[in-house]
């Protein structure tokens, strides 16, 4: 768990991590470099689960071994399937991580919604609905391993 004062923001008491795959831990359906060991640094404070659509059919293959919870979603409702997720785990104690607009609804509806501008791309709706950018997904997973760093950019 991870447990944070951010004033004006509110207390986060954080459990679950659940991030979008494609265009944000992965371009092209390829994982991006750094993110198998920043994930196994943070599983050590939270539950990690992935959801995804798996556009590249092949995202079991790519995580074989990794300590996450994988969630293969069909090719519509993507958006309400993802928001449902939260929900069921606890929106309030869970931070998501995403890039698409399919995310927007569990980026918002999150304790903590990030949202990650990578080579494909961001949503503008994502982007409304997060609390916080980043530029690359290790970086948004840094923020969670150094929670005070937060602080800086969430405080009022």
């Amino acid at each position: 768990m991870i447990k944070l004062d951010i004033p004006g923001f509110g207390g986060l008491a954080l459990s679950h991590l659940v991030l979008d795959y494609n265009g944000t831990l992965a371009v092209d359906g390829h994982v991006l470099e750094g993110v198998h060991e920043e994930l196994a640094a943070i599983a050590e404070h939270l539950d990690i689960h992935i959801v995804t659509g798996n556009s590249h059919g092949d995202v079991e293959t790519r995580i074989a071994g990794w300590n996450v919870r994988l969630t293969c979603l069909p090719a519509l409702g993507q958006a309400q399937a993802k928001r449902s997720y939260i929900e069921k785990l606890g929106a309030n104690r869970t931070v998501a991580i995403g890039n698409g607009r399919n995310d927007a609804p569990m980026l918002k509806a999150a304790a903590l919604g990030i949202a990650v501008l990578g080579s494909e791309g961001l949503a503008i709706d994502a982007v409304r609905d997060a609390d916080i950018l980043v530029r690359h997904v290790v970086d948004g997973i840094g923020l969670l391993l150094h929670p005070t760093r937060l602080i800086a950019s969430l405080r009022a």
